[in-house]
């Protein structure tokens, strides 16, 4: 049996602007857009969650919320910085790390460079040096598979740990709200309340061709996840699918010159961003979204993977011609590359038994 843990930091972004500026310590914060743009709140602090602020809200109705939350421009570079450093005490332990962002991961600890028998111990190590190395602090979960660690990590949030033995995993998986599985968004949750669908427990009594019949494919995974069944290793080489920049506007578009002028910057960000991480792609989508909110997607496949700049730019200039840009208002211009070149990562998967405790 595997031994998972999932780090999941505390409110991270606007975690790391209240510790760089004192002044923001006890205040609601809110890191994102503007409320006078049409920006979203990237991330925001415990005080201004108690206004009922959560993440990819507009940044205009975090403000009606609470008038007095201080809003603050993102510093992405900062972030990456400590992620980076928060990245380094994982590999302490084991070089099974798998980054789901810059703010959480997961770690597989069944065997571990400190030959640590508890993964409880490891898990309190590494949100003890987190606190003392960056002076931000993080919740931990603690189980034998994947979903169960990163459902427990949110159990006792912030600075918190919960660990799901597997004696406990049973009534913990069943007292879970269905919302809580990987999976169930709004639209799935209000089905399966049509069908008295409330717990883990309820779901845990549908048979498994009911919830095939209603849920298609994700009902054999709702039969599994219940029954604590989820084999998914922790990946060390994530491979990407796609690297892309995109910009929402304050003020729609109109004019084509100026369109130009915003793809030019987004091939620019999206080219650096491939040279960084030594990647190039064969295929450039434009998206574009207009003033209505309607959305389209325009792509061309190339003979050879690149990450060059100016062709970027000239491609996404030719897709953006086979839009209604000209004749219809623009809020949303990005860029993205995918069908990457990059190396691939043996896997190698052992389990064995071990303690919690």
């Amino acid at each position: 049996m595997k031994k998972i843990i999932h780090i999941d930091m505390d409110a991270f972004y606007a975690s790391v602007e209240q510790r760089d500026n004192p002044e923001l310590k006890g205040k609601p914060v809110i890191v994102g857009g503007s409320p006078d743009s049409r920006g979203v709140v990237a991330s925001c602090s415990y005080e201004a969650r108690k206004f009922g602020i959560h993440s990819a809200m507009p940044s205009s109705q975090a403000y009606r919320l609470c008038p007095r939350a201080v809003f603050v421009r993102g510093r992405f570079d900062a972030y990456q910085e400590v992620s980076g450093r928060i990245n380094d005490i994982f590999n302490r332990y084991t070089s099974l790390v798998e980054p789901l962002s810059l703010d959480e991961a997961y770690l597989d600890v069944t065997h571990n460079w400190e030959q640590y028998s508890s993964a409880t111990c490891i898990a309190e190590n590494i949100r003890h040096s987190i606190e003392n190395e960056t002076g931000l602090t993080a919740s931990a979960g603690v189980s034998f598979n994947k979903f169960l660690a990163k459902v427990a990590s949110d159990c006792n949030k912030p600075n918190g740990i919960t660990v799901v033995t597997p004696s406990r995993a049973e009534s913990f998986i069943e007292a879970l709200p269905v919302r809580k599985f990987f999976g169930v968004g709004k639209a799935t949750e209000k089905k399966m309340h049509q069908f008295k669908i409330y717990t883990g427990n309820d779901l845990k009594k549908m048979e498994l061709a009911f919830l095939v019949h209603h849920f298609g494919k994700s009902g054999q995974y709702y039969y599994n996840i219940v029954r604590g069944i989820d084999h998914r290793q922790v990946e060390t080489g994530r491979i990407r699918k796609s690297i892309g920049k995109e910009n929402t506007f304050g003020v729609d578009i109109h004019d084509t010159g100026e369109m130009h002028l915003h793809l030019q910057k987004l091939a620019a960000s999206v080219a650096c961003s491939m040279e960084k991480r030594e990647l190039r792609g064969k295929v450039v989508t434009l998206k574009v979204k207009y003033h209505d909110f309607k959305q389209v997607t325009r792509s061309m496949s190339l003979s050879e993977a690149t990450s060059n700049e100016e062709l970027i730019f000239n491609l996404s200039k030719e897709l953006l011609q086979k839009t209604k840009a000209k004749s219809k208002p623009v809020r949303l211009l990005g860029i993205s590359l995918s069908s990457l070149d990059s190396d691939n990562h043996e896997k190698q998967e052992e389990q064995l038994s071990f303690s919690f405790n």
